[in-house]
């Protein structure tokens, strides 16, 4: 009977190293729902690249034909810079979002690989995000006071207040960012703290023994 019991064990067991389907892994093959959100941020910044175009191509014809003064030319050339962080802030999330919360890309050993994107996890892309929102929104705000006298105070005001506001939550998500970025390096580096074995010295090959003079030849009497 124990005979018999421990054979069902043994057949009823899986393999090593089998993966055991569960509702779990079910659940977590649900990432890959966002890879389409993903690929409609692509569209997007798509549209972004067609905006930029235009824009400049307007801002062309303008120099060209004359219509337009330093003040027009800076304004359209801070709005190409505003769409191109715009595109910037679109990237991030689409590259660093898939590699954090859907795949692995696989750059490693890439030449074009970014450098953010050898050490991006959910902590540092927030901080990436909001420091590029903070980008975007000075953008906003300087093309507010070079058009100074086309805005009012009301806009000038509220436009600072809300640029202040991103600083700050930029800087609450840094802060926060750092204590946690060096509690996840020292749980990663927490079993390398043994001191590594020093190597052995090599040995030294033994000296040869001196040969000994030859004996003294005896003459015959």
């Amino acid at each position: 009977m124990a005979s018999t019991r421990s054979t069902y064990r043994t057949k009823s067991s899986h393999p090593a190293g089998e993966s055991v389907p569960s509702l779990g892994y079910a659940l977590f093959a649900t990432r890959w729902l966002q890879a389409p959100l993903y690929f409609g941020l692509v569209a997007a910044q798509a549209v972004y690249v067609y905006e930029f175009f235009g824009e400049l191509w307007h801002l062309l014809h303008g120099v060209v034909s004359g219509q337009s003064d330093e003040n027009v030319v800076m304004l359209g050339v801070l709005k190409l810079v505003d769409v191109v962080m715009i595109a910037n802030l679109l990237i991030m999330v689409i590259v660093g979002g898939y590699e954090t919360f859907v795949s692995r890309i696989g750059l490693q050993g890439h030449r074009d690989q970014p450098e953010w994107l050898s050490h991006v996890n959910s902590n540092v892309l927030k901080v990436k995000l909001a420091m590029a929102i903070v980008g975007i929104s000075s953008i906003h705000l300087l093309q507010m006071f070079v058009n100074i006298h086309h805005a009012s105070q009301r806009e000038l005001i509220w436009g600072t207040t809300i640029h202040m506001a991103f600083i700050f939550s930029a800087c609450i998500l840094a802060y926060m960012a750092g204590p946690m970025e060096a509690r996840s390096l020292a749980a990663g580096h927490g079993f390398s703290n043994v001191p590594a074995q020093q190597p052995a010295p090599p040995r030294q090959p033994a000296p040869a023994p001196e040969a000994s003079p030859p004996a003294p030849e005896t003459l015959p009497d």
